[in-house]
């Protein structure tokens, strides 16, 4: 089978968030990551559906009040500025998980739990270090 390729703007791998909270989960990606909305209506099952660019990737939204078992994710975003992102992040309401340190693996990390129970994983490289 020959796998054709995704559409514009897509990856091979696209989260797809379903909760009740959709609305004010599409609100927490835009204002904590800048994420831009592309698509915003009513999906195939008469919820909501969404779609949102979050730098080169994509992440799809849906549900509404009447989902009966929302779908979540842990989802590892890299950004510019860790420091700043995990801020609008508390902003938005999230809880965190974990405050901005730098890891043994490279990584300037933080993380956040949405009001929907999503994990995000705030990240920025800021060392290369020999894996082995």
């Amino acid at each position: 089978m020959v796998m054709k390729t995704p559409p514009a703007g897509y990856h091979t791998v696209a989260p797809y968030l379903t909760v009740r909270e959709a609305e004010q989960l599409i609100e927490f990606v835009r204002q904590t990551f800048g994420a831009e909305v592309r698509l915003h209506g009513i999906g195939s099952a008469g919820g909501l559906h969404a779609e949102l660019t979050l730098g080169d990737s994509m992440i799809m939204i849906g549900g509404g009040p009447d989902i009966e078992v929302p779908k979540l994710a842990a989802i590892h975003v890299y950004v510019e500025d860790v420091d700043k992102v995990y801020k609008r992040a508390i902003e938005a309401r999230a809880t965190s998980l974990s405050e901005p340190i730098d890891q043994p693996y490279g990584d300037r990390m933080a993380t956040v739990k949405d009001l929907c129970g999503n994990i995000w994983y705030i990240a920025r490289r800021v060392a290369d270090v020999e894996q082995g």
